[in-house]
């Protein structure tokens, strides 16, 4: 069946045999290769797929209503269900779009002949996944769980490059945090920056329990072979993890430091405005004394009483002037 002949939520439908050969099937034809027991398995990928396609899947799979029901709708928490002899797996996905970035879901149905993906909002398509196994015929020969590690694996690898997105970001932040002219902006931009590596923890950390599971899993779905891959999926899960809890409690002490140096720019600009202050005090006073209209004023008569008082005007402005420089106020 082509591409075309397929509904559009349906990315691709292929049945792999033994020796990893592929073929193209249409959703009708699934029960009756899973009916043939000679070792090859089927592959379904779905994108935000109608009500009506999961239902022919459950039917032609038999797959759990339970897990039918969470795969209708996104907004499931991350999670490794069994039923009977399959899995259920919810994981959360991270895509950059438009220089954002972007979460979805994608919910996994695993059994002894069959895999099924379904994606909801922003993911990557599997396509590169499925290609990779194709190519390395040797790992598509364990059946589904090749499979499933294929996409754990790739999940986990486009969270690399938004984690290094975000260490960049945050660099430039930092020469900001120390510019000499502070920025409203930036807080705002290490709050949204903060946010969103929580969103990132949130999908990458439960990620961490659903691979520690499928690597004690002795259903036979994930045989002893493909285990060792799935435990370094989770070797660089945890790394992804320490890396965005490292970047948190670094932007919170550049949240902690900028706060910090703008209290300080204030202090200093209150110094030079109590020291400017002080300066236009001195002449204020003097010459408030002599604006006075009392009749007996020492150095009103005086034939240099306007020098004098200029010039004591001038040395008090001067002294508080060097006053001041030597404390830094100016």
């Amino acid at each position: 069946m082509s591409r075309a002949d397929m509904p559009k939520c349906v990315i691709n439908c292929v049945a792999y045999d033994r020796e990893g050969g592929r073929r193209d099937i249409a959703l009708d034809a699934i029960s009756d290769v899973l009916a043939v027991d000679d070792g090859s398995f089927v592959w379904v990928g779905l994108y935000e797929p109608s009500e009506d396609i999961l239902d022919k899947l459950q039917e032609e799979f038999g797959l759990h209503d339970l897990a039918v029901e969470d795969a209708h709708k996104a907004h499931q928490r991350p999670k490794l269900e069994t039923y009977g002899s399959s899995l259920f797996v919810v994981i959360h996905t991270a895509q950059t779009v438009d220089s954002r970035i972007r979460f979805g879901e994608t919910h996994l149905f695993v059994g002894p002949r069959y895999l099924v993906t379904v994606r909801h909002g922003a993911s990557s398509s599997y396509a590169a996944a499925r290609a990779r196994m194709e190519r390395e015929p040797d790992l598509l020969r364990h059946g589904p769980g090749a499979g499933l590690y294929a996409v754990l694996d790739m999940v986990v690898d486009n969270f690399i490059p938004i984690v290094d997105g975000f260490n960049h970001e945050l660099n430039e932040l930092e020469q900001d945090i120390f510019s000499d002219q502070f920025r409203p902006s930036t807080v705002r931009e290490l709050y949204d920056l903060k946010r969103e590596l929580t969103r990132l923890r949130m999908a990458v950390a439960p990620l961490q329990d659903i691979l520690g599971q499928l690597t004690r899993s002795r259903g036979g779905l994930i045989d002893d072979e493909i285990q060792l891959y799935v435990r370094d999926v989770l070797d660089h899960a945890v790394r992804i993890n320490e890396s965005t809890d490292t970047l948190r409690e670094m932007l919170t002490a550049a949240v902690s430091v900028n706060l910090s140096l703008v209290t300080v720019h204030q202090g200093e600009v209150v110094k030079r405005l109590g020291a400017w202050a002080a300066l236009l005090a001195a002449p204020t006073l003097i010459a408030s004394w002599y604006g006075m209209n009392f009749i007996h004023m020492p150095e009103l008569a005086g034939r240099w009483s306007y020098a004098i008082l200029i010039g004591v005007v001038a040395t008090t402005c001067l002294a508080l002037y060097r006053m001041f420089k030597r404390a830094r106020w100016l």
